[in-house]
This record gives C-alpha cells, sequence and structure tokens, in this order.
C-alpha cells in the first residue's frame, strides 16, 4: 500500500484542502475589514494602493517590500515605494482606528497591555535611528534600529496597539542626520522607558485591562515603575536577577548592644542570591494555562521587597520569581500589586509578557513586518503601520477559524534568555544609547 493511501495520510490531506469557499470568504471579509481603514486615506489612489499593499502582506511573496509587490501587481513600483516610504498620509490617524477596532474586538477587564522593544537587524548606517544596539534577534550588540510596541492579550487574543521608533542620543543631536531622515522637529532623545509611557498615555484611554508586562530594560528603570504607580496602573515587569532587594519580611538583625542606636536594617542582597536561600516548601506550583503538550506549570513565590538603585532606596514593592517546571531558567519581576492579589494572578499576568514574541512571530513571519527597505522616520512608521494593520486582520481571522490566537510557548520561551547572559546590567551607553541606566533597578 502506498503511504499515502494509509487512512491517517489520507486524513491529513483532506484536512489541508484548501476550498474556493474558504478563500472567497477570506477575500470578502478582507474587504469589508479594509473598509474600515481606507477613510484615513486623503486621496483615492492612497486608498487602492493601501488596499493593494495590506492585501500583498497577507499574501505569500517571500520578500514583501515595494518591488515585488509592485511585480506581483503588473505595476511600476515607485508610486507604491513613495507611498510607503513618504507618501503625505496620517500613520497615527490608521493606528488610532486600529485601537479603536482592538477595544471593539477584545476588550476585557482583565486584559493585559504588553510593552516591548524589538530591534530590526540593518546594514549601514544611513537607516533613521540605525545604531549599534542590543539586537535580541542576533544575540549581541550590532547594527540594527529599535522600535518600542505595544501589544493588548486576553483570553480571546491578542492584538498590535503602537509603535514608535527609538532614536539614540547621537541621532537626536545630529541635525544633519535628522534632516537627511526628515526626523519631525519635535522629536527629541527619549529612553525607551519614556517612549513606552508616551505610548501608554495615548493608547490605554478607553482600553479595559489589569496589568501591564514588559520585559527587564522596562523593568529595571525604576522611573518607568514610579511612572506607572503614579498613574495607577497596575504592573508586573521583569528584571535583572542581580536587582538588589531588601527582605521586608524577614526579622531586623539585633542591635550592636541592646537598646543603644538606631535599629539595624536587613541588608540588600541580590534576587537570585534571596531565592537560592527560600526552602522547598515556599514555592507554589501554578498552573499558568494550557499547552500543546498539556498544562504549562510553574514554582512561584514572592516576598515584599524594597530596591536599591544609584544608592535611593524605592518604595514597597513585591518580588515574584518564577522558575518554569522541569526547566532551569528562573525569571523575577517586580510587581506594585498588593498582598490581596493572590501570587497565581501575578504569574499569570507575567508569563503573558511571552506573548508578545507570538506577536512578532507572526508580524515578521507573516506580514513582513521586518521586509522594508526604507530609511526615513516617515518611511518606518509608515511600513510599521501597514504591516500592524495587516496583523490585525490575521488575528481576528485566527479567532474566527481556530477560536483564538496559536500559542507557541516553545518560541517565546526561546525568545527570553536569561537577562543577566543576556547583556551585563553594569555596562552602560552601548545599549540604547546614553541616558538609559543599565544597573539593577
Amino acid at each position: 500500500m502506498s503511504l499515502l493511501d494509509h487512512p491517517d495520510a489520507k486524513a491529513l490531506l483532506a484536512d489541508a484542502v484548501v476550498t474556493a469557499e474558504a478563500i472567497t470568504g477570506q477575500t470578502d471579509r478582507l474587504t469589508a475589514f479594509l473598509q474600515r481603514y481606507l477613510p484615513r486615506f486623503y486621496r483615492v489612489e492612497q486608498r487602492a494602493t493601501a488596499a493593494l499593499v495590506i492585501r500583498a502582506r497577507l499574501g505569500g511573496l517571500e520578500r514583501k517590500t515595494s518591488e515585488p509587490i509592485a511585480i506581483q501587481a503588473g505595476l511600476p513600483r515607485k508610486p507604491i515605494q513613495f507611498f510607503v516610504g513618504a507618501g503625505k498620509w496620517d500613520d497615527e490617524a490608521v493606528m488610532a482606528e486600529l485601537r479603536q477596532h482592538v477595544r471593539e474586538e477584545l476588550a476585557d477587564p482583565d486584559g493585559v497591555v504588553i510593552v516591548d522593544p524589538s530591534a530590526f537587524p540593518k546594514k549601514g548606517a544611513e537607516s533613521c535611528g540605525v545604531d549599534r544596539q542590543w539586537c535580541g534577534r542576533l544575540g549581541k550588540v550590532d547594527n540594527c534600529q529599535v522600535g518600542v510596541f505595544l501589544a493588548y492579550t486576553t483570553d480571546a487574543g491578542y492584538a498590535p496597539l503602537d509603535r514608535r521608533l527609538y532614536l539614540p542620543r547621537e541621532w537626536a543631536d545630529d541635525e544633519a542626520r535628522r534632516e537627511k531622515c526628515h526626523v519631525p522637529e519635535e522629536i527629541k532623545f527619549q529612553e525607551t522607558w519614556r517612549i513606552a509611557l508616551d505610548l501608554l498615555d495615548r493608547s490605554l484611554p478607553g482600553l479595559p485591562h489589569a496589568w501591564i508586562t514588559g520585559d527587564d530594560e522596562l523593568g529595571r528603570a525604576s522611573e518607568f515603575r514610579a511612572a506607572l504607580r503614579q498613574r495607577g496602573e497596575r504592573y508586573v515587569l521583569d528584571v535583572p536577577c542581580n536587582t538588589s532587594v531588601r527582605d521586608l519580611q524577614r526579622r531586623r538583625p539585633p542591635r550592636k548592644k541592646a537598646g543603644v542606636g538606631r535599629r539595624r536594617e536587613v541588608p540588600f542582597v541580590r534576587a537570585d542570591a534571596w531565592a537560592a536561600r527560600q526552602s522547598v516548601s515556599r514555592w507554589e506550583r501554578i498552573t499558568v494555562r494550557d499547552g500543546e503538550k498539556g498544562p504549562l506549570k510553574v514554582d512561584a513565590l514572592s516576598v515584599r521587597v524594597r530596591t536599591k538603585q544609584d544608592g535611593r532606596v524605592g518604595p514597597e514593592e513585591r518580588l515574584v520569581v518564577i522558575r518554569p517546571v522541569g526547566e532551569s531558567r528562573i525569571d523575577y519581576a517586580l510587581s506594585n500589586a498588593g498582598p490581596e492579589i493572590p501570587l497565581a494572578e501575578v504569574v499569570r499576568a507575567q508569563r503573558q509578557r511571552h506573548r508578545i514574541e507570538e506577536v512578532f512571530g507572526a508580524g515578521k513571519g507573516e506580514v513582513g513586518l521586518d521586509h522594508y527597505e526604507m530609511r526615513s522616520w516617515v518611511g518606518w512608521h509608515h511600513h510599521m503601520t501597514l504591516s500592524l494593520v495587516a496583523l490585525w486582520f490575521l488575528c481576528l481571522e485566527r479567532r474566527q477559524v481556530g477560536g483564538g490566537n496559536p500559542s507557541d510557548d516553545r518560541a517565546a520561551d526561546a525568545a527570553h534568555p536569561d537577562p543577566a547572559a543576556r547583556q551585563p546590567a553594569t555596562q552602560s551607553g552601548g545599549g540604547r544609547g546614553g541616558g538609559q541606566p543599565r544597573a539593577a533597578a
């Protein structure tokens, strides 16, 4: 019997059949989807080009830059390239429409907003904001552009929310390069955490959510955590393993001489050193969610702490230590969640952070998020806007045909190396430009 005659093979082939009805249905849904966004483009020809580009990003092109799109459509390349790279249309208006659409489709009081910088390797030094910066994709400091992204995740799925290109200090201070890449006059140097705050300020109003999460680059910035507290936001942010913490639940050491002098404080220690001293009985087994191979479980514990950065002691926070069952990697996070919030809830929110890797994976693998040759500030934001609109349509389609966004926890874990190994916390300057502290929070 031929392999293809085997019953299991026949079943797989039957599942792989794509019917004309399915294709027609998707085309009709994309047409209806685009009707919401096309009015945000000023001219008729812009609307036609926007629809063409978004459709192409959802198609099977190997490279989804302007030239392959033009060749596939049988059109000249330059009008498409100009539309994406320098066209006079308002990408912020398109993104505002996307965020409103996300609110209507996914709004959930328990939603989690994820903030994450992502790097795009680039050759040469002409592209706006390109510099030698940390690139997680390459696992080293290299030539790249860095964007700060927001995503939203609920039990019903995930969605992109916003994006902004990071401009290193050297670029922000270089008038010649700014003019060449058409950087708006109002754009000044900002650390990635300040960019993240700006994105949150314009994306969160009207969006129900319970948590803000982010990686250790944001978590180590005590100013970012303080700003979230001032805004009344509840966060759980990853921090490096060498973060200095004082255990507020540990008994203070006795005075050197009974009844004489100030009471001694519990000494600060590294977060990983504190975790290593905890007894097995302190760890709590938590089921995060169902995975491809069964329930995803972690062991976790938390403690009330204060942190110390640059000699300053911070307010009371909650250190959360998470160890996936069967793995050696341990994650560390700080949260302002009060003691009334169960540890399991904090942990589940923190694990949602890894879903940003699914967003980037789908964006780069399926809609060409990293397929661009634009060198200007405008071109980068135009390209990202069109790509995120295409990605949002893909998210909606997956919800319709599959009951939710796919989850690839192995990919998410692989994309989350140990923060200490990723970049030494004592280094400064080289990662994202001057002004961003690399020391542990």
